[in-house]
């Protein structure tokens, strides 16, 4: 690689683009800017999995240890943008097919210095070798290895009922707040703090799965479900005198999602969790977790009705409207409206949008989900009464929601917003076709923002404030502080609170500060500055009245804080 100048390497990138078929993949990840790489190129549990790895006889020859070694810098590095069978996902396909019969030489190049259409310059940005880009070269030509199923017997191996539901207690056992707890997810540790909201202390430090991803609620707000990177569920009971997990499960080998049944009736009934490999669902216990019904989301993509392997599903919220759960399936932009009520004869209606469905909230009055379709730029309403699409709005590039924020804006009314990875815009959707019909999910209103890298924009029915992270921004200044929008004068912009500096952390960790989350009497927000797992890291308290610091919470057992829950706003679904 050293022989060629810069000049002809990045022409020999260009050509190499272009015969992987990268023009015809680019239109939907053109321009990708920074934070959308950082964000897709995320690290997967599945680089630890035993996989079968067959040989291509047209292949360049690899040892087992370069296999292995291979396999594991695809599934932290590659996996999330290609796809675990290679087959493309937000990142083009890079199955034997395509890559042998661009050859070793072109593959090393395009590996090296990426292309115009967002694929990262391994090499020339520092993150892997010479050696290891020749090794990843030679890997894609290869036949991709396929992960194991998990199915119905694999999950009851792993199915754990600690606590008994008849031996539980029949009334809160400690003095907490239940309802004012936060679940503070640990990410590199493998764990979830409990904290008081009232006190600001932590109550209890629980062993989790890894990388948590979100918290959830029981409808009655009694059991807290969290579920890690690696498929891992833990169930934790909050009325214990010192809350800890009764029961746990492992659904598949990768994962995100986690909800339960709120339909009246049905409370506490069910949980559910959706899975990125392999690509399903399962219905559980809604007390013990015993797995009950699986489904696969192999299918069709909307639009081209071609067939993907590993459609993989990213967010499930739980209807008020009906014994339903909304379950988003990631490649095929298919929504999947799942009636609880009879497992025996589940029926599911399919309601097709836009690729690639991830994370959403529902609008204030609960009737009405937003979903982020964020390769397409586009936010899916749907109608969870009625059961169909209300609309598919364009938005900025590469939403990024979490559940969104409503609030009443002061011409447009109850609407809802997104922030974004790809731009520095938050979207405001009207979400009120009874009294504000001419503005009803349509993009009414986009903010200015610092720049691109938002996570998590948040508000709450008894604040005047919009609070937007950008954790992934590659600007340390953006990074490290959030934006706030006053709601009865938006047109002024935002102001900045400078989180990371107010955590006064000594040493030079990352200090990104993410998700803010209200209190349960919305007039708190607290935010996590996470840095390293060496490196230390703080939660950080802001009074919302006064936009002052409140507290900072310091503890050696606060590893890698990112995503925390309020209790009370989760079970809810106030944001």
């Amino acid at each position: 690689m050293t022989r060629f100048s810069v000049r002809r390497a990045t022409a020999i990138a260009l050509a190499a683009f272009s015969m992987l078929g990268g023009a015809a993949h680019a239109e939907g990840m053109k321009d990708i800017t920074q934070p959308e790489l950082n964000y897709q190129a995320g690290t997967s549990p599945l680089a630890a999995e035993p996989m079968y790895q067959s040989n291509n006889p047209k292949a360049p020859k690899m040892t087992q240890a370069e296999f292995d070694k291979a396999r594991k810098i695809y599934f932290e590095r590659c996996a999330g943008c290609h796809g675990v069978l290679r087959k493309g996902a937000t990142g083009k396909p890079l199955t034997p097919d395509i890559t042998l019969a661009k050859g070793t030489d072109y593959l090393k190049v395009f590996i090296a210095y990426g292309s115009p259409a967002g694929m990262p310059n391994w090499q020339t940005s520092g993150e892997m070798s010479e050696a290891d880009v020749d090794l990843m070269a030679r890997y894609v030509q290869q036949d991709p290895p396929v992960p194991p199923e998990f199915g119905m017997a694999d999950m009851k191996k792993t199915w754990k009922v600690v606590i008994p539901p008849d031996q539980r207690p029949k009334k809160k056992m400690n003095n907490y707040n239940i309802s004012n707890i936060f679940s503070t997810t640990l990410r590199d540790a493998g764990q979830v703090a409990l904290i008081d909201g009232d006190t600001k202390q932590i109550i209890s430090v629980l062993k989790t799965g890894y990388a948590v991803h979100i918290s959830r609620l029981s409808a009655s707000g009694r059991y807290l479900f969290v579920i890690g990177r690696d498929a891992k569920i833990n169930m934790v009971d909050l009325w214990m005198e010192h809350p800890d997990t009764v029961a746990e499960i492992r659904t598949g080998l990768e994962a995100r999602s986690v909800e339960t049944s709120k339909y009246k009736g049905f409370e506490d009934k069910y949980a559910i969790a959706g899975s990125y490999w392999p690509p399903q669902f399962v219905i559980m216990n809604g007390d013990t977790l015993e797995p009950l019904k699986i489904v696969s989301t192999r299918g069709n993509v909307v639009g081209t009705q071609e067939y993907h392997p590993e459609p993989r599903v990213a967010s499930i919220v739980g209807s008020h409207f009906k014994p339903e759960f909304i379950v988003n399936v990631k490649e095929t932009g298919k929504t999947l409206m799942v009636d609880y009520s009879d497992l025996n004869a589940l029926k599911i209606t399919e309601i097709g949008s836009a690729p690639f469905l991830h994370d959403g909230g529902l609008d204030s009055t609960k009737r009405y989900f937003m979903v982020a379709a964020n390769n397409s730029n586009k936010i899916s309403v749907f109608d969870l009464k009625e059961d169909k699409l209300a609309a598919i709005v364009d938005v900025g590039k590469t939403p990024h929601p979490g559940r969104g924020a409503n609030f009443n804006h002061p011409k447009f009314g109850p609407v809802w917003a997104t922030g974004h990875l790809g731009d520095e815009s938050i979207s405001l959707i009207g979400t009120d076709p009874k009294q504000h019909k001419q503005y009803a999910f349509k993009e009414v209103a986009k903010l200015t923002g610092p720049g691109g890298g938002a996570l998590f924009i948040k508000s709450h029915p008894n604040s005047s404030h919009l609070y937007s992270d950008a954790p992934l921004n590659p600007d340390p200044k953006i990074s490290r502080s959030v934006v706030v929008y006053d709601i009865k004068n938006l047109d002024k912009g935002y102001v900045t609170l400078p989180i990371a500096e107010w955590a006064d952390i000594k040493d030079d960790g990352a200090k990104r500060v993410v998700q803010p989350e209200f209190n349960k009497a919305g007039d708190e927000v607290w935010f996590s500055v996470w840095s390293a797992k060496n490196k230390e890291s703080a939660l950080v308290v802001v009074d919302d009245k006064t936009l002052k610091l409140k507290k900072v919470i310091k503890d050696p057992r606060l590893i890698t804080p990112t995503g925390h829950f309020n209790v009370y706003n989760t079970q809810h679904d106030v944001y």
